[in-house]
C-alpha cells in the first residue's frame, strides 16, 4: 500500500496521482508536481489516502510543494499568456492559408512548451505554422488534433437535460458509447435524440446501461408466451423495465383480457435480452451508422518541434 493523493490539471479530466510526503495537503489545495511534460499547477482533487501499488503507475512521483503566491500569479500570468497567444495562432493560420479551427492554447506552468489545440476535417501539414510560431515565442511549440468530442469538453455547455455537459463536468475520460446501448434502454432511435453537442453519441448512454442491462435479464420479451400465478398461459404485450411490470393478453372464457404484472409472479425461459426493434427510415439509418463509424474512426494526430 502507498499514500497518494490525486491532482487535477486545468485542461485534464483525468486524475493523476502523485505521493504527498509529508506535506500537510488539503482538499482544493494548489501543488506543483513534476510530469511528463515538465512541472505542472495541479489541484488536488482527492485527499491523501491509501492505495495498492498495482492500481498506480510506478514509480510514484513526488509533490514537489504546495504552491506559493507566487506559483499563483505565474499560473495567472499563463493564462493571459494563452490568450494573446490564441490571438497570434489565429493570424498565422489565416496568413498560411490553413483550413483548421484553433480550439485552445496551454502554456505549461514552466512555460518550456506551448500546446495548441485545434480541430481539422482531415490532416494538415503544419510544419510552416510551427516554425512561424516557435519564432515568435522562443520555446517548443506542440499542434495537437483533436476530436470533436475533444473539442466539446474544452468549450463546455448544457446538455438537452439542462444540466452542464459530462465531459466537461465530470468525465476524466471518454467512455465507449454504441447504438445498442440506446436500443437496450428502449430510446428513440432518431440521431438527433440520442446524440450530443458534438455530433456523436451521447455520453451518458452508458451511466444507466447496466442498471438496464440487469432489469432487463429479469422480464421476458414482448410477444413471449408466460404462465400467471393463476396458471393460465398469456403473451406478453409490452414491458415496464424500471417498474419491472408486464402487461399480458390472456384468454378467460373464450374473452381477452390484458393484465398487470410484476415479472416475479411470472413463470417463463429467460432468455439473452433482445434489443427493441424499432422502425427507422433509409436516412435515420444511413444517420445511424455515420454515428457509429466515426465513434470507431475518431482520433488524433500530432507533430512536435
Amino acid at each position: 500500500m502507498v499514500n497518494v493523493v490525486g491532482v487535477r490539471f486545468r485542461r485534464v479530466g483525468k486524475i493523476y496521482y502523485f505521493d504527498p510526503l509529508d506535506l500537510d495537503i488539503k482538499l482544493n489545495d494548489h501543488v506543483i508536481v513534476e510530469t511528463a511534460r515538465g512541472v505542472e499547477y495541479g489541484t488536488i482533487v482527492l485527499e491523501k489516502r491509501q492505495m495498492e501499488d498495482d492500481k498506480v503507475f510506478q514509480p510514484l512521483k513526488p509533490v514537489l510543494r504546495i504552491a506559493t503566491a507566487d506559483d499563483d500569479k505565474k499560473e495567472e500570468a499563463n493564462k493571459q499568456k494563452e490568450k494573446k497567444a490564441f490571438d497570434i495562432c489565429l493570424e498565422k493560420i489565416a496568413k498560411h492559408g490553413l483550413e483548421m479551427k484553433l480550439i485552445d492554447v496551454e502554456y505549461t506552468f514552466d512555460n518550456n512548451k506551448v500546446l495548441f489545440y485545434f480541430t481539422a476535417d482531415g490532416r494538415i501539414d503544419f510544419r510552416e505554422l510551427v516554425k512561424d510560431l516557435a519564432s515568435v515565442f522562443k520555446t517548443r511549440i506542440e499542434l495537437r488534433q483533436i476530436g470533436v468530442r475533444d473539442e466539446t469538453k474544452v468549450v463546455g455547455g448544457y446538455s438537452i437535460c439542462g444540466r452542464e455537459l459530462c465531459c466537461h463536468a465530470h468525465l476524466s475520460e471518454f467512455i465507449p458509447v454504441s447504438i445498442r446501448m440506446a436500443k437496450e434502454q428502449n430510446l428513440s432511435l432518431n440521431p438527433t435524440k440520442i446524440s450530443g453537442v458534438c455530433g456523436r453519441l451521447m455520453c451518458c448512454l452508458k451511466h444507466e446501461q447496466e442498471t438496464y442491462e440487469y432489469l432487463n435479464s429479469k422480464l421476458p420479451n414482448v410477444g413471449d408466451t408466460v404462465t400467471t400465478p393463476d396458471r393460465l398461459k398469456g403473451e406478453v404485450v409490452s414491458v415496464g423495465v424500471l417498474r419491472q411490470m408486464v402487461k399480458v393478453l390472456i384468454e378467460v372464457n373464450g374473452e381477452k383480457d390484458l393484465r398487470d404484472y410484476h415479472s416475479d409472479e411470472l413463470k417463463f425461459v429467460h432468455r439473452k435480452t433482445k434489443a427493441a426493434e424499432q422502425q427507422l427510415t433509409k436516412e435515420e439509418m444511413r444517420e445511424l451508422e455515420a454515428l457509429e463509424k466515426q465513434e470507431k474512426q475518431e482520433g488524433k494526430s500530432k507533430f512536435e518541434d
